[in-house]
């Protein structure tokens, strides 16, 4: 039998102990399963997952590097790093995707910036969140305050992610809220209550506990100016009616030169 390591009770959980819960595997379920479908048919050589090393979020993309980054120690990742200076060159990654990493990090906006420097123009970037403006958003705020993982986070609403990737050159491709279940503890509450899903998606789509959006890097292209042909016809056709005509030669109508009669 697996022994899993969980904190005393009353003690805030971490990020991978509330995975652990059943609360959490149900939410990481539910975006494993929109993630997997949205990023299945991406193209492109390399993507990269910042965050949540728990889970292979890239699974279902068929792009031949694919690796997983994150800012922990012992964790179950590809290499570790700062998510506010990556090592990767500039220009490089096809997709980046980033599992509940700004509103845990204290310098989001930064974040966003290098995964900008970092993706190819028209590279895709994908983000999940959990969204204020939901019965998940609220329960942060009610009694008795939850505390620990997720709820010490600073959630971000979707037209705020909206401001910062627009000021960044990303333009909004689409997006999706899901986790319309209350934010229960126990696996029975939650199947109880699952059928809030489709629901959720059809009457009150704003209102899901997370979001995810697909953003692309735009590019400003060059213009290339190209010399001017009419100009230099109508140039040439007056540099050949100033040239001196020769005795005993006239030009005809057509352009050409005639005997004269």
């Amino acid at each position: 039998m697996t022994h899993v390591a969980t904190s005393a009770p009353g003690t805030p959980l971490s990020q991978q102990e509330w995975l652990q819960t059943e609360q959490g595997r149900y939410v990481l379920e539910q975006e494993a399963a929109r993630l997997a479908e949205a990023v299945a048919d991406e193209f492109g050589f390399n993507a990269l997952q910042l965050g949540l090393p728990e889970r292979d979020l890239l699974a279902s993309n068929r792009m031949p590097l694919r690796q997983i980054l994150s800012d922990r120690e012992n964790t179950p990742a590809h290499f570790r790093a700062e998510f506010t200076a990556l090592p990767i060159a500039s220009q490089s990654v096809d997709l980046v995707i980033l599992p509940h990493v700004l509103e845990f990090r204290p310098e989001p906006h930064q974040i966003l910036r290098e995964v900008e420097r970092i993706l190819i123009p028209e590279g895709r970037l994908f983000i999940i969140g959990f969204n204020p403006f939901s019965l998940w958003g609220l329960r942060r705020r009610l009694p008795p305050v939850p505390r620990g993982f997720p709820w010490n986070g600073q959630y971000l609403s979707v037209l705020r992610l909206k401001d910062w990737l627009k000021l960044l050159g990303f333009e909004i491709d689409r997006g999706i809220f899901g986790l319309y279940v209350p934010p229960c503890k126990s696996a029975a509450w939650l199947k109880r209550w699952h059928f809030m899903e489709q629901a959720g998606d059809r009457w009150w789509g704003f209102a899901g506990g997370i979001y995810m959006i697909r953003a692309i890097k735009r590019v400003a292209g060059m213009r290339l100016i190209l010399p001017s042909w009419r100009d230099q016809r109508l140039a040439a056709a007056r540099a050949l009616t100033a040239l001196p005509q020769t005795p005993g030669k006239s030009a005809g109508k057509s352009g050409k030169i005639q005997d004269e009669a």
